[in-house]
């Protein structure tokens, strides 16, 4: 089969391997689409794990053998998989901390060495322990569809992680594929979104996702907030059109992200964009944020959120991934106004059907996430693409086969 191999950093080469052996209780599955993730490409880029390894975990096709011992699934099934299921039973999983789990950290799915998930390959071996977190794929839905649960369940954990009540108010800072799924995550689950980001149409998908308020922002224009008149006059905030836009760069929420133009000079406090406090004042009615969830990698984007939350809201970080990076806060802030400091990682096994239903019935759909796809020979372009995306790129999709 064909499968591309990690060498090293920045390393992605097409080779041809032996079809993964499967033992009695295990799958061997027809790899037809997966996505490309952000964890994935910072280990590609920076070299964070030895090779040699076949990388993909957002992975969908067709079952074409099954082991001895396997049961209630057959050949023909199309599936969607999940690459890391927990014990249930130890210290971590009493507390529901499932991605801390010994079980959870190991990869159930392989094309071939270290496993690492294999679905940038034309086959993986799924083995027994993560057979639990498969889902078989509607007739009337794609493998892309199925390839994109492990993404959505992601959100869907942290989403249950916030102490939200209906109607609460929002921001979800970056519209790309997460930030997107936060967005219409929060509106079915009954909360008002305020969405950010540089490019305008990812505002517009935002909009249709369901976000009550958009803002963007540009390098040397600044927009007014474009309001959802199907949405105006619905609930106690302030319409959108009296929103005022704010100047600045990065994150799309106004923010300097590379010179930090609203520090204060010799500080590493920021100081909050007064435009961007109107934003929220008005949104809000003074009151502040309920919360925040925090969809790119900028210390910037992060502080000046928790500045724009209500006493007792919460901060959600989601894309601060990289190890032994820090950013300062103000600690009074969360023990004097008790504000919550939170993170998520990874998916929630319990949450699979819930999210197969959100996914398969389209209630959040996820087909306008999808702008690029790839052959498998391709992968390196893919990564690439997703590593800097075009104004027009959201998710990208590798396939080994042609999607149904």
């Amino acid at each position: 089969m064909r499968a591309v191999v990690y060498r090293g950093p920045n390393d992605l080469r097409l080779e041809t391997l032996p079809v993964p052996r499967i033992g009695s209780g295990d799958l061997l599955v027809k790899v037809a689409t997966c996505g490309v993730c952000p964890t994935d490409i910072k280990k590609i880029q920076y070299g964070t794990v030895p090779p040699p390894r076949i990388f993909g975990h957002e992975t969908a096709g067709t079952i074409v053998r099954l082991g001895a011992r396997v049961q209630g699934l057959k050949v023909g099934d199309r599936v969607a998989l999940h690459h890391h299921v927990p014990c249930l039973k130890c210290h971590f999983c009493r507390h529901r901390a499932f991605a801390q789990c010994a079980q959870y950290k190991r990869t159930g799915i392989t094309a071939g060495f270290e496993p690492a998930g294999g679905g940038y390959a034309e086959y993986v071996r799924v083995m027994s322990f993560v057979l639990p977190g498969l889902v078989k794929i509607p007739l009337r839905n794609s493998f892309e569809e199925g390839a994109m649960l492990e993404p959505v369940n992601t959100v869907l954990k942290a989403v249950r992680r916030l102490a939200l009540l209906r109607g609460d108010i929002v921001l979800v800072a970056g519209q790309g594929p997460i930030g997107l799924m936060f967005t219409r995550v929060l509106r079915l689950e009954g909360m008002r979104v305020l969405a950010t980001d540089l490019i305008e149409s990812r505002l517009k998908l935002a909009r249709q996702f369901g976000a009550r308020w958009t803002f963007c922002v540009e390098a040397s224009v600044r927009h007014k907030p474009t309001p959802d008149p199907s949405r105006e006059g619905n609930s106690p905030g302030a319409p959108e059109g009296q929103l005022p836009s704010s100047g600045g760069v990065g994150g799309g929420f106004g923010f300097e992200v590379q010179r930090s133009t609203f520090n204060v000079q010799g500080s590493t406090s920021p100081t909050l964009n007064p435009q961007l406090s109107t934003l929220v004042q008005r949104a809000t009615r003074g009151r502040g944020l309920d919360a925040a969830v925090i969809a790119v990698p900028s210390d910037d984007v992060a502080r000046q959120a928790q500045m724009c939350l209500r006493g007792g809201g919460q901060l959600m970080l989601f894309a601060h991934t990289k190890r032994g990076d820090s950013f300062a806060c103000d600690p009074a802030a969360v023990c004097v106004d008790e504000k919550d400091l939170l993170g998520s990682y990874s998916a929630d096994f319990t949450l699979q059907r819930e999210v197969a239903r959100l996914v398969f019935s389209r209630r959040l759909d996820v087909r306008p996430l999808i702008t690029h796809r790839f052959r498998l020979e391709q992968t390196a372009d893919a990564i690439a693409l997703a590593s800097h995306p075009a104004p027009d790129s959201l998710k990208i999709i590798v396939q080994a086969q042609r999607a149904v």
